[in-house]
């Protein structure tokens, strides 16, 4: 599986958010501007993962996006589906009744397909928040983060 721009770019701000001391919101330009991405398509994805409950909107001058759960809570899995990341390796994938090669085949994908999508959902957004900060404390890094 690949990551795709849309599932990269929302991981990248939902542990940009998890990486903030402040509990304030932040705003899209500043998670923008860390991360090194575009404003209107960040916007685009930081709706999408509101309606599927991983940030909440904060509307005014001080407002931005804020983390809805603790990071612990929210799966990578999670994330990638919020944005319409598919994790189907398979795709339409059809199997020839009459040949034993291409059903083993498949098996075998489904079955890899199946903990990969377990493993997604088991990992958290705290699990990566911790890579990070292993990341940079091994390079002596203080509080810049780009993913």
């Amino acid at each position: 599986m690949k990551l795709t721009t849309r599932g990269h770019y929302s991981v990248k701000a939902l542990l940009d958010l998890s990486l903030q001391r402040s509990k304030a919101p932040i705003s899209v330009r500043q998670i923008a501007m860390r991360q090194d991405l575009p404003i209107p398509y960040l916007e685009k994805l930081l709706i999408k993962m509101r309606r599927a409950g991983l940030v909440e909107s904060v509307r005014g001058s001080q407002g931005g996006y804020q983390l809805a759960r603790l990071p612990a809570q929210i799966s990578l899995g999670q994330i990638l589906e919020a944005v319409g990341e598919t994790i189907e390796p398979l795709g339409k994938y059809a199997t020839d009744n009459k040949q034993a090669e291409d059903w083993v085949t498949y098996s075998i994908w489904n079955r890899l397909n199946k903990k990969l999508s377990e493993a997604l959902y088991n990992i958290s957004l705290e699990d990566l928040y911790y890579d990070v900060r292993s990341w940079q404390a091994a390079v002596g890094e203080e509080t810049s983060f780009v993913v």
